[in-house]
């Protein structure tokens, strides 16, 4: 992507109602001025909020937002000129469950307030093989999660990276939290159906390339205290 293209679509952003892109002084150490306010102020109803992390181009926040109209979607990127193509779609298209912020994920705990959100998608996320406290589903991030999930609250993870997968399974194995569902292969198994079948950007081309598609759903606030699982991580390489 040009210089040019980049400069044209973060101009483009400014003008999207549904993007907010708020500056580090705003967040850093403070809490957003939507905090606990999401579903009065930006969607004007009472439906569950659902949140996708490090979304990219929005493609699986604006296709859950469509499939269902009685939920609310906001998406998470630090990629101003990926967020683009969801926040350019929302807005043309004027729906009104969705939302993009431009964020890093460090700072999710400045936005959303105790039981604010009802289910978490993380698509495609960076595995983080050597930074654990990098990793979307790593203890770390959990717990933040927890200061804002609902006690039953689910969290989506799909993924083309086996440790990733299965880091998160034996985590929530090892802290006796609620599986609902694991696959390692959801097309191989035919459990694709019309929610687990969205494609990414990213998706599109691990699919081209041969990688199975994992997914997993758990809920993570059965546990107050989590500890890191015993698993034999040395066999993974992606």
């Amino acid at each position: 992507m040009s210089g040019k293209d980049k400069l044209r679509k973060f101009k483009e952003n400014a003008a999207f109602t549904s993007l907010y892109q708020p500056s580090l002084d705003e967040i850093f150490g403070n809490d957003y001025e939507l905090k606990g306010k999401w579903n009065a102020s930006v969607f004007k109803n009472s439906n569950p909020i659902v949140l996708e992390l490090g979304c990219g181009k929005g493609e699986y926040t604006v296709a859950l937002s469509l499939k269902f109209p009685d939920k609310n979607f906001i998406g998470i990127d630090i990629k101003g000129a990926r967020l683009w193509k969801g926040a350019r779609f929302a807005h043309e298209n004027r729906l009104e469950n969705v939302a993009f912020i431009r964020t890093r994920i460090d700072f999710i705990t400045s936005f959303f307030a105790e039981n604010e959100i009802s289910e978490i998608w993380i698509t495609f996320a960076d595995p983080q093989l050597k930074r654990g406290r990098k990793r979307l589903t790593g203890i770390m991030f959990l717990n933040r999660y927890k200061q804002f999930l609902k006690s039953d609250g689910i969290i989506h993870l799909k993924t083309d990276s086996r440790f990733l997968h299965e880091y998160t399974l034996a985590l929530a194995k090892q802290n006796n939290l609620k599986v609902i569902e694991a696959n390692h292969d959801i097309y191989g198994s035919n459990r694709a159906d019309d929610i687990l079948s969205i494609k990414t950007f990213y998706e599109q081309q691990f699919l081209e390339q041969g990688f199975a598609i994992t997914y997993l759903a758990f809920c993570p606030n059965s546990v107050s205290i989590l500890k890191e699982p015993v698993w034999e991580k040395e066999k993974y390489t992606r």
